[in-house]
């Protein structure tokens, strides 16, 4: 079983050494990979608009920027994002700087791609909210085209490329793994269909986990492809523990090996783990934060085995 950890953007309070020295403890630790969490803007809840699930001034850096500044200074740790809002964004665009990550990152990048929830963050970016599904399964073709074809010829929908360049090619080609988060059925069926690996998790209103993941491997079986070897990553999330557990979940190293090991039973390849809870939990400094995390990675390592 492979570990994700998403950065805590809230670190950029100890300015571009402290992010850093945090983003090297990461893989001086042993964690797998670093995962960036995306919002570009947040919106404030008005007349018309509900309050977001986050406050709107929580502190969100650019997903693909720190990823840059993350590959220049480490050498193993793969890179990704968890999750991409794709359609929000000018999908060309993302196919560069993809490409030019994994570049940079000698072939370290795993894109997490998803549709998001914010209609304002998409009307900030001047891209169709309502469109967003339809126009999410062509972009991941049109990335996949980018990173592949000397000439590059793409006429969908929404998107049209007409004898296009794009170089360098990035050294995964067209095989820079595309995960898809979601939980929805029409997310569940675009993970089967075009994704290389499913991102998880759980949300208010959401079947419970047992039953996402069987009609997952439902959905894999009616694609031809096999559940038992397709990746899938799964948050180390408390939702699904009694109250009095999710309190302590992130304080109690011994609950997350509880976690992991019955999301490894349930057959996840990978879990991710989100430093926000953890600075909530009084590790507010990248030293305390590092030296708990080297104290959960021992703990978990038993079920990090190949």
């Amino acid at each position: 079983m492979k570990i994700s950890i998403v950065f805590p953007s809230v670190m950029y309070r100890e300015g571009p050494e402290g992010v850093a020295k945090l983003i090297q403890a990461f893989e001086e630790i042993g964690f797998d990979e670093m995962d960036m969490f995306d919002h570009v803007v947040m919106g404030y809840p008005t007349a018309t608009r509900r309050a977001p699930f986050y406050t709107p001034q929580m502190p969100i850096m650019e997903a693909m920027t720190v990823l840059s500044f993350a590959a220049a200074i480490t050498n193993t740790i793969r890179l990704g994002t968890g999750v991409l809002v794709l359609p929000q964004r000018q999908v060309t665009l993302v196919a560069k700087q993809a490409s030019s990550i994994d570049t940079l990152s000698a072939g370290r990048l795993r894109l997490g791609v998803g549709i998001g929830w914010q209609e304002s963050e998409y009307q900030a970016l001047g891209e169709d909210f309502n469109t967003r599904g339809r126009r999410f399964a062509e972009g991941i073709q049109l990335m996949r085209s980018c990173w592949r074809d000397e000439h590059i010829n793409f006429a969908g929908r929404y998107y049209h490329l007409d004898e296009i360049a794009m170089e360098p090619k990035p050294p995964q080609r067209a095989e820079i793994p595309i995960w898809i988060g979601g939980t929805k059925e029409p997310q569940l069926k675009r993970v089967a269909a075009l994704g290389d690996g499913w991102m998880a998790m759980t949300a208010p209103g959401d079947p419970p986990l047992k039953e996402n993941l069987a009609r997952m491997r439902e959905l894999l079986v009616a694609e031809g492809r096999d559940p038992a070897t397709f990746p899938m990553q799964m948050s180390l999330s408390p939702d699904a523990l009694d109250r009095e557990k999710r309190k302590r979940f992130y304080g109690e190293p011994g609950l997350m090996l509880e976690r992991t090991a019955e999301l490894r039973e349930l057959g996840f390849s990978h879990v991710a783990m989100d430093c926000v809870p953890i600075f909530q939990k009084g590790y507010r400094s990248v030293d305390d934060m590092i030296d708990y995390l080297r104290e959960i990675y021992m703990t978990l390592k038993p079920e990090l085995r190949d």
